[in-house]
């Protein structure tokens, strides 16, 4: 069974599917087209409408048939929210998503960092990569309940009428929120100095980026890392021509001014953390308005990518490595030139071939890089990770997941090797080899 991080992803075999979370939580699913929408209400499977053509809902499990969906679905976003929806996610234990062969063996597992102040969590997405189907990991959260979810991706929500009120209009070409120092970046360089944190700098291809993702989004109609056009934020920002060491994001829709944004991000924990974060030097901001008025909100937030940045940034994995096993009493690990060499080699592969496995598009093995590069250890083990953000929480989540973990605290291994790289899709891409003399 393959144990899935944020943004990691698998091929799945012909035929039914269901999907599991059990817990107390309300499981959901949204049907979309190739647009992000719903091509109608029927297309919001949940507690009161349980079922749709090829999807079928009962109590903590979907069933999925992807062959019997209406001709034109692309994609099944799978939803959960508390079933007390007077209680935060965060209150709640970490759901478990499964998803296995109809009435076979489990094919993935999929546990999200633990939510927040969220009431809503994108959990996972079923979707159509050419004739074939495959399941993505996804941990986005929602703050505005599940009515808002199902807003987003085009489900009439009745709702009482509000006053009405003109859209905010959109800003001309060139000139976005980050376009004048005394506007959007003043007020988060305020925040930032609020936290005891230097400003930031802003930076034109961030900017462009940002500026590009959030016009995606809005014309879309969604929040999303991946655009309509199949691009990542992540992409944009390598084809802007920035090279990031670290990078985080914020996605969001509603707020209307600069200070309505900064005061949403502030408001939660989870997305309170580059305002305080002293290692962010550069910010790109985006701001573009969808057709029906909602705003929408692109804010990347980087570290410039340098060679000793990568050396600190890979050595604290090995530091927090070695406290795990410091922990369960093993000898630690010795950092050893090769194995980083293969390591480094595959985070670059999996950015530059835009891919996610231990297995190579020309069916190469961990062993076989570790060959390759050089390395003569009798034993191989690699650790993958994709979407995290830090050294800490991607050592955490691999202690997490019980195959990770048993790499890490592998008695017999007495070498490492750590490779990362950012780009591609979900942004960030760590690779852990482990070598046994």
């Amino acid at each position: 069974m393959g144990e899935l991080v944020p943004g990691g992803n698998l091929a799945l075999p012909e035929g039914a599917l269901t999907i599991r979370v059990p817990g107390p939580f309300d499981l959901s699913a949204l049907i979309t087209g190739a647009d992000g929408k719903v091509a109608g209400d029927a297309d919001f499977v949940f507690f009161n409408q349980p079922s749709a053509p090829g999807a079928r809902l009962h109590g903590d499990t979907l069933t999925l048939h992807p062959r019997r969906l209406r001709p034109d679905a692309e994609r099944i976003t799978v939803v959960i929210s508390p079933a007390d929806p007077a209680t935060p996610l965060g209150r709640l234990p970490v759901p478990a998503l499964t998803v296995s062969a109809d009435g076979g063996a489990p094919l993935a597992r999929f546990s999200p960092p633990r939510p927040a102040q969220e009431t809503v969590l994108l959990l996972a997405e079923v979707y159509r990569r050419g004739d074939r189907w495959k399941v993505r990991a996804l941990g986005q959260g929602y703050a505005d309940g599940l009515a808002g979810v199902a807003r987003d991706f085009g489900v009439e929500v009745a709702e009482e009428p509000a006053p009405p009120t003109a859209p905010a209009p959109a800003p001309p070409p060139g000139q976005g929120p980050g376009a004048a120092a005394g506007g959007p970046v003043a007020v988060v360089n305020a925040a930032r100095a609020r936290a005891g944190a230097p400003p930031l700098t802003l930076d034109t291809r961030l900017t462009t980026a940002a500026e590009a993702h959030a016009a995606a989004m809005a014309s879309a109609g969604r929040l999303a890392v991946e655009g309509p056009d199949g691009v990542s934020l992540f992409q944009r920002v390598a084809a802007a021509g920035y090279r990031c060491l670290t990078v985080q994001e914020h996605l969001v829709s509603g707020p209307r001014t600069p200070e309505e944004f900064v005061e949403y991000c502030l408001s939660g924990a989870e997305r309170r953390g580059p305002f305080g974060d002293p290692s962010v030097a550069h910010l790109g901001l985006g701001r573009a308005v969808g057709p029906g008025g909602d705003v929408f909100w692109t804010a990347v937030w980087a570290e410039p990518f340098t060679p000793d940045g990568l050396e600190r940034l890979t050595s604290e994995v090995i530091v927090l490595t070695n406290a795990e096993r410091a922990a369960a009493r093993l000898a630690p690990l010795a950092a050893e030139p090769r194995l980083t060499t293969a390591a480094q080699r595959h985070s670059d592969d999996m950015v530059a071939r835009d891919f996610y496995s231990h297995t190579g598009p020309e069916g190469r093995q961990p062993w076989d890089r570790a060959r390759a590069a050089g390395a003569g250890h009798r034993g191989i083990g690699e650790n993958i990770a994709c979407g995290q953000r830090s050294a800490a929480e991607v050592v955490r989540g691999w202690m997490d997941s019980p195959g990770h973990r048993a790499n890490i605290l592998g008695p017999d291994f007495t070498h490492i090797g750590v490779g990362y790289a950012t780009g591609s899709r979900a942004g960030t891409y760590w690779t852990q080899v482990f070598g046994a003399v």
